[in-house]
């Protein structure tokens, strides 16, 4: 008889090496598959995998059947940990005072540095999911089905969200200007 998913978290969560090793096997393509549709390079995937696996192993004392499935929580692992690796990809440069536009005025090409860091402001204010919900539409480019599955959630309520962080944004920058 094949040993449940809760089963195999509990023998995990006291140490058994073997019930986790079963786990790991039965779920690693789908957290690499959860984790590729967060990251913007496919290869980076298998190694988010692996670091939510890790996770899973330290935290699976943590883990509560009448909260999720387990199926679920490695799942929402899985998907923290490739925003995690997604966050730490950003870049860190400032936006320059200038940038080099020889068509703006020295006046316009500040407006607009000063505009974009005023925009990375509001996005740093908004909430973990509207802001990765922005992120991954507008910043990768993802379609709305794609944001919604990184996500976890459904299409519709990923509208819902960017509607909230759109205005919320909008709010902020009109109140600094």
């Amino acid at each position: 008889m094949t040993p449940t998913d809760e089963f195999l978290m509990a023998q995990t969560a006291q140490g058994d090496r073997a019930a986790f090793d079963t786990l790991a096997v039965r779920y690693a393509g789908r957290l690499r598959r959860a984790a590729a549709r967060v990251l913007p390079e496919g290869r980076l995937a298998d190694d988010v995998a692996q670091d939510a696996l890790l996770r899973a192993w330290t935290r699976a004392a943590s883990y509560d059947p009448a909260q999720a499935s387990v199926s679920t929580w490695l799942h929402r692992i899985a998907v923290n940990a490739a925003i995690d690796r997604l966050r730490a990809l950003r870049p860190t440069t400032e936006v320059p005072d200038t940038l080099p536009d020889t068509a703006r005025s020295a006046e316009e090409t500040l407006e607009f540095g000063d505009r974009l860091r005023l925009l990375a402001a509001g996005l740093a204010t908004l909430p973990d999911r509207q802001r990765t919900a922005i992120a991954l539409t507008y910043g990768q480019g993802r379609s709305g089905q794609e944001a919604a599955l990184a996500l976890s959630t459904t299409p519709r309520a990923l509208e819902g969200l960017l509607h909230r962080g759109r205005k919320l944004l909008r709010d902020y920058i009109a109140a600094r200007e």
